[in-house]
């Protein structure tokens, strides 16, 4: 019996050309998503810059062969690398990632936009130094904020409504498929290629989301967004030499996306693509404070304000309970043994018992050093988490999307303090106004891990004058981060 040809000219899955219609045609007119971006930028790199101070970051990055040249190649931030856009987008989204502490987006699916920013710039930087070389104009860095609040959008807008971690996925397979688009774009593929590049995305094999939960959890899950986004370049650039694609590549009965990873359900979409236009980027939350996974961020804070008065009493208390959402319950919510740095960041015990006891949250928190204090652990077992029905209902609602933590401290002589409740963090659009100045100084903190004080004043100046970064050449803005 002859096996069935397949229709090799079956209508395209709808969503795939929307996408890319949305890329090529939708005109951003948004200020406030301009200077977003602006501050998501600055953020990123800034986080980049302190993920240098770790060994285990830093020995991920450069060429994988050592001593490999590449010609007008993407420069890293922070580094003298000149590598090939593919592993730079690598290095540059791995770094981005490595603390957990940049950009969030919470959803039915959460996930890190920000994470899109290692495949953008070495794209637009290689694409730009080769064209330097050919004598050609470079892009500016009005193209890289527009590709950024492009894949913000596109990667948070699937992710209102639909849950990838519940089928076993990990929210990164979005950073491929936003970083493919808008990568495929700015490297000059037309409509059709990015139809293309986004088919091989989806076709492509997904990262599981073990590496993030017990008895997996490990350091991947700092370099899985720096992954992807560097295979979505390489999957731009196998498309813009010509390879096919592949049209219902998540509608094909049972072996498209659908049938076969997402238990045979199409995504449901909040609003049309034709809808779409910069509104993630404009709500983008930025971990302003505390380098934790962003359900625990307001109860880092809610336990800040209650360390003044539990300092000294530590060993009195009987218990803790988290009033919390639904999201936190299921992501971070911790009892047992803790291996390792990936653990604890992804514990809410953890984090708020460092936070009662010290006072303070950061990354250098998590190491073994920190953690080997008997206090931490002792404290973290009478740290309970409950949810509200109501703090999950806000989650969801695309008007407030709080994240809210409320924390209630009991001591044994039966004795308990009033509860504190945060329910937006100081991140959080509702909270911009009060978060910029903490976001700028951020930045320069990180800045000046790496950089002597007259080009660290350089780089802020730039960074803060809209009009004059965006018309800043791709290269010269990262020359000015290269060591």
């Amino acid at each position: 019996m002859s096996a069935r040809m397949p229709d090799t000219h079956a209508q395209p899955d709808q969503l795939l050309s929307d996408i890319a219609d949305y890329v090529i045609n939708w005109e951003i007119g948004s200020d406030l998503a301009y200077a977003t971006a602006r501050y998501c930028l600055m953020d990123s790199l800034g986080c980049a810059m302190q993920a240098l101070t770790y060994p285990a970051c830093v020995r991920l990055l450069g060429p994988i062969v050592p001593g490999t040249t590449v010609p007008c190649g993407a420069r890293i931030p922070g580094t003298h690398f000149t590598l090939d856009p593919v592993q730079a987008a690598f290095d540059i989204g791995t770094m981005i990632r490595w603390l957990d502490f940049n950009d969030t987006w919470l959803a039915a699916e959460w996930g890190h936009p920000s994470d899109n920013l290692g495949g953008i710039l070495a794209a637009a930087d290689w694409h730009s130094r080769k064209a330097v070389m050919e004598g050609k104009e470079p892009l500016a860095m009005h193209e890289v904020l527009t590709a950024m609040i492009k894949a913000h959008e596109i990667q948070g807008c699937l992710a209102l409504e639909n849950s990838f971690n519940k089928v076993g996925l990990d929210h990164v397979v979005l950073v491929k498929v936003a970083s493919v688009a808008v990568v495929t774009h700015l490297l000059g593929g037309s409509h059709s290629q990015i139809m293309d590049a986004l088919s091989q995305a989806w076709v492509d094999g997904q990262a599981l989301r073990t590496y993030r939960h017990a008895p997996n959890t490990g350091s991947r899950k700092s370099w899985a967004a720096g992954d992807a986004t560097s295979r979505a370049v390489w999957l731009a650039l196998i498309t813009l030499k010509g390879e096919m694609g592949y049209p219902t590549a998540l509608t094909a009965k049972t072996w498209g996306f659908y049938d076969v990873l997402f238990q045979g359900k199409s995504f449901r979409l909040q609003r049309p693509v034709a809808e779409w236009g910069s509104y993630v980027m404009e709500n983008i939350l930025f971990k302003v404070s505390f380098p934790a996974e962003f359900h625990a961020q307001t109860a880092a804070e809610c336990a800040m304000q209650l360390h003044g008065q539990v300092k000294d009493r530590i060993a009195a208390i009987s218990s803790v309970t988290i009033r919390t959402h639904e999201a936190a319950i299921r992501i971070i919510d911790k009892k047992g043994r803790l291996n390792n740095f990936a653990d604890r960041d992804h514990c809410i015990q953890y984090i708020v018992a460092v936070s009662l006891i010290f006072g303070r949250l950061t990354a250098d928190d998590y190491e073994d050093a920190v953690a080997a204090d008997p206090r931490i652990d002792e404290l973290r077992e009478k740290i309970t988490c409950i949810e509200d029905p109501k703090f999950t209902q806000d989650y969801y609602d695309p008007e407030k999307r709080s994240i809210a933590n409320g924390l209630t401290v009991t001591f044994k002589d039966g004795r308990s303090l009033d509860e504190v409740v945060v329910e937006y963090p100081i991140g959080h659009r509702l909270r911009r106004r009060e978060g910029i100045p903490f976001l700028e100084d951020k930045f320069s903190v990180n800045l000046a891990r790496l950089f002597p004080k007259g080009r660290q004043q350089s780089i802020i100046n730039l960074c803060l004058d809209q009009k004059k970064l965006e018309s800043t050449p791709v290269n010269e803005f990262v020359d000015m981060f290269v060591v």
